[in-house]
C-alpha cells in the first residue's frame, strides 16, 4: 500500500484528489493537509511514502513547505499544479529546485473528454514516484559545485583526429529540470553549438519549464519548432507529443511518429537522428530518469565516435536513464551533474579536447 499526503487549499479540489488516488486499490491518503504549514507538520508525523503538493496557498506556500520537507524529512513530492500561467509556473518549477519529482496538471472535471487518461497519468506518478527511495536536493550540489574538469580517461577513448563538435544532445525524465538548469546556466552565452534537449515531463508544462529555464541560463532556451534551423549558442527542447530530430540540412523537425518506450518525445528518437547526422561530431547524454530511452541509442553514437555521458548514480535523483547507459558500455564519461557543462566547455573547445581525449 502506497500511503499519500494530499496537500490543496481547497476543500472541494482536496475532496477530488482523494476520490481520484483512493481510486485505486494500491493507494490510501492518510492524511490531507490545507496549507504548507500543516504540510510540513504532517509529513513529519505521519511519514507518508508520497505527497501531492499545491503551490498556491495561504500560510506557506508550496515551494517553502518543499523546502522544509527537503530539508527535515526528504519524501517524494509530486507538485499537482492547477494554473498554465507562466508567471506562476515559475514558483513550480522552483519547488521542483527545492527537491520536487514531478509536476502534474490538475486533472480535468469528471465529464472531461481527458478525465479518465489525466487520471491514470496521476496514478501512475505517484506509484512511479513512491519507488524513489531518496531524494536530493539540487543546493547542496551547487555549493559543491566545482568548474574542474573530469579526470581523464585511463586509456585513450576518443580518436586524437576528433577536433570539432556540431551539435550537443541531452535526454532527461525524473529529476531533469534541475539538472538540466544547472547544466545550461554555467554554459556561455557564446557555447559554438546548439544543444537539443528531450526532457520527459507532463504535457502543458514545456512553455513553463522553457521559460524558467531562460531566467537562469548561459544560452537562450526555447521550444522547438518545426523547420528551424538551430542557432550556435541556443538550447532548444523538444514540445508536447512530438519527436524532435535533427535531418541533414541541419534542421530540426518535429514528428508524430509512434511513441518509443511509450514516450513522445523520446529520447531515442533524437539521438538516433544526432548519430545518422553528426555522428562523431556529436556529444551526447543522459540525465537523471525513470527508465531507459535513448540508452541504446546513446551506445550508438559512441560506437561512431560521438563522445557521450551519463550522469553518475550520486547526483542523480533516479538513476535509470544513466544507468542503462552505463550498464551498455554506452557512456565515455559518467560524471556527477557538476562535472557535466565543464566538459561540455572543453569538448566546444578544439586547444582544450586534446586534454581530455588522451591518458
Amino acid at each position: 500500500m502506497i500511503n499519500v499526503l494530499v496537500v490543496e487549499d481547497s476543500a472541494v479540489i482536496r475532496e477530488f484528489l482523494v476520490h481520484i488516488l483512493e481510486s485505486d486499490p494500491d493507494i490510501a491518503v492518510i492524511a490531507t493537509a490545507r496549507n504548507g504549514e500543516e504540510a510540513v507538520g504532517m509529513a513529519q508525523q505521519r511519514h507518508p511514502d508520497v505527497i501531492t503538493m499545491d503551490i498556491h496557498m495561504p500560510k506557506m506556500n508550496g515551494l517553502e513547505a518543499t523546502r522544509r520537507i527537503m530539508e527535515t524529512n526528504p519524501i517524494p513530492i509530486v507538485i499537482v499544479s492547477g494554473s498554465q500561467d507562466m508567471g506562476e509556473m515559475g514558483t513550480t518549477f522552483d519547488a521542483m529546485n527545492a527537491g520536487a519529482l514531478a509536476i502534474l496538471p490538475r486533472p480535468a472535471g469528471v465529464g472531461h473528454p481527458d478525465y479518465q487518461a489525466m487520471v491514470r497519468h496521476m496514478i501512475q506518478t505517484v506509484k512511479l514516484m513512491s519507488e524513489v527511495k531518496m531524494v536530493r536536493r539540487w543546493a547542496r550540489m551547487r555549493n559543491s559545485a566545482s568548474a574542474s574538469l573530469p579526470p581523464r580517461p585511463a586509456t585513450p577513448t576518443l580518436a586524437p583526429e576528433k577536433t570539432r563538435l556540431s551539435v550537443v544532445g541531452i535526454g532527461a525524465s525524473t529529476g531533469g529540470p534541475s539538472a538540466i538548469e544547472m547544466i545550461l546556466a554555467a554554459l556561455p552565452k557564446s557555447f559554438p553549438v546548439p544543444i537539443l534537449i528531450v526532457q520527459h515531463i507532463s504535457p502543458g508544462f514545456v512553455g513553463g519549464l522553457t521559460q524558467w529555464l531562460s531566467k537562469s541560463s548561459g544560452p537562450p532556451v526555447h521550444v522547438a519548432t518545426h523547420g528551424e534551423l538551430p542557432l550556435a549558442g541556443h538550447a532548444y527542447i523538444a514540445p508536447d507529443e512530438f519527436h524532435m530530430k535533427i535531418v541533414r540540412e541541419g534542421r530540426i523537425i518535429l514528428t508524430k511518429d509512434p511513441p518509443e518506450h511509450g514516450l513522445r518525445p523520446s529520447v531515442s528518437s533524437l539521438f538516433r537522428s544526432i548519430c545518422e547526422v553528426y555522428g562523431r561530431e556529436a556529444v551526447a547524454g543522459l540525465l537523471t530518469g525513470m527508465g531507459r530511452d535513448g540508452a541504446e541509442e546513446l551506445r550508438r553514437l559512441k560506437e561512431k565516435g560521438a563522445v557521450t555521458f551519463a550522469q553518475d548514480k550520486d547526483s542523480s535523483v533516479v538513476h535509470g536513464m544513466p544507468g542503462e547507459a552505463a550498464r551498455l558500455g554506452a557512456a565515455t564519461f559518467v560524471l556527477p551533474l557538476e562535472k557535466i557543462a565543464p566538459m561540455l566547455i572543453s569538448l566546444a573547445d578544439p586547444h582544450d579536447i586534446q586534454g581530455i581525449r588522451l591518458a
